[in-house]
């Protein structure tokens, strides 16, 4: 049995924390594997796929700019057509299969800070790729979801894409005064000490994740958390998103704690 190769395909990827995060899996699991990151040129991803495949490469992460891309050269599963992105590819079958993991990082980071999703009220700040995925997740999951976006008619098309979802501009996010759960799904409070939401809005029936994780405490997350609200940072989203990923590929429970723990050492 050979070394078996995984990696993430992006553009760019340099400063990526996917490595050390599945290494560290792959660590804890004695497996005899390895995590590097590929950087095709923008025009190049469908035959980077094609290639990964022929070479055996066991399975892709898949990042900025290509999670549409990718779509046309696998076969998605259902929630990622839906969602319209691809963000893990498994090469384990007769076809390149397709998922998206960013949803199942959404809810698993809810799932693991005990905050129940069904019956609730969200509201998703942003109405990008991040947001696409959180609006599905949280739909999927029972709750009711608004998105919120600078441009409205983004936050509009996007609601009707999700099922019982509606959307508006940033007017209206004092509907979170009335929410039970708020996901920050904007760049917004990275590189800067920003925050798309007012403080006042924040309460601590609330529970908030950021998907920002550079800074992991943003001001929205130390505002959240003087509120008395339940603050999850954007490095749980991402480590479950990993987590989901290794899941996908291996068929055996990830090493969470090994993964967050190489995570968060790495973001320090």
């Amino acid at each position: 049995m050979s070394m078996q190769v995984f990696g993430l395909v992006g553009n760019p990827v340099g400063h990526s924390l996917s490595p050390p995060m599945h290494e560290a899996a792959y660590d804890v699991c004695g497996m005899d594997a390895r995590y590097v990151t590929f950087e095709p040129s923008p025009d190049d991803v469908e035959a980077a796929v094609a290639g990964a495949d022929a070479l055996g490469i066991a399975g892709l992460n898949v990042t900025i700019p290509f999670k549409q891309d990718v779509l046309s050269v696998v076969e998605p599963d259902e929630l990622a057509a839906r969602i319209g992105a691809v963000n893990t590819v498994d090469f384990g079958g007769e076809t390149p299969r397709g998922y998206n993991t960013d949803a199942a990082g959404v809810r698993r980071s809810f799932a693991h800070h005990g905050v129940e999703l069904d019956g609730r009220d969200a509201v998703v700040v942003g109405a990008g790729g991040a947001g696409r995925a959180a609006a599905f997740a949280l739909a999927d999951a029972g709750a009711a979801v608004h998105v919120a976006n600078r441009t409205a008619e983004r936050a509009v098309e996007l609601a009707e894409d999700v099922p019982g979802a509606t959307g508006s501009g940033l007017a209206e996010l004092d509907r979170i005064e009335r929410a039970d759960v708020l996901v920050n799904a904007t760049s917004v409070g990275m590189e800067s000490d920003e925050t798309p939401v007012p403080r006042e809005h924040l309460h601590e029936r609330l529970a908030v994740l950021d998907a920002v994780y550079s800074p992991v405490e943003t001001r929205l997350l130390r505002d959240a958390a003087a509120a008395g609200a339940t603050a999850i940072d954007g490095a749980w989203m991402l480590l479950f998103q990993g987590v989901e990923a290794f899941e996908r590929w291996t068929g055996r429970d990830a090493p969470v704690d090994a993964m967050n723990d190489a995570l968060r050492a790495a973001l320090e």
